[in-house]
């Protein structure tokens, strides 16, 4: 892709053919019983409400299909402050820390007054890509 020249006719089909609304394994998952046909045979056995929806979800967020940003060296050190410590965040700190999560994974989350939520989402992915460095 990085070859193409975007004004050129194979750069178009190629673009028209790309399928980048995959949001991870459920949805790749989906895909391919849809070209089989088991979804129907799920349909027809299980009827309308299969629970396919709800294990797409599921696969999704358990296998995400990106690949988060890199930290800048700004963000880098800011985690670098954080992480490990075991105090409470204060909400200007959670703002810093969900502006840095939006940009890095690509995500449009807000703050929530619920702590374990802000604990099991944001705070343990950003403390997991802070610890792959």
């Amino acid at each position: 892709m990085n070859k193409l020249d975007k004004r050129t006719k194979e750069y178009k089909e190629w673009k028209k053919n790309y399928d980048n609304s995959d949001k991870g394994l459920g949805d790749k998952v989906e895909k391919v019983f849809k070209k089989t046909g088991v979804d129907k045979l799920a349909k027809w056995a299980l009827g309308e409400d299969c629970g396919c929806d709800k294990r797409k979800q599921k696969l999704n967020e358990l296998f995400p299909n990106y690949k988060p940003e890199c930290l800048n060296e700004e963000e880098y050190n800011y985690l670098s402050t954080k992480i490990g410590r075991k105090s409470i965040i204060a909400v200007d700190e959670q703002k810093e820390l969900v502006r840095i999560y939006n940009r890095v994974f690509k995500e449009k989350v807000t703050l929530t007054a619920c702590s374990s939520c802000f604990l099991n989402g944001v705070w343990k992915k950003l403390e997991t890509l802070y610890n792959q460095y």
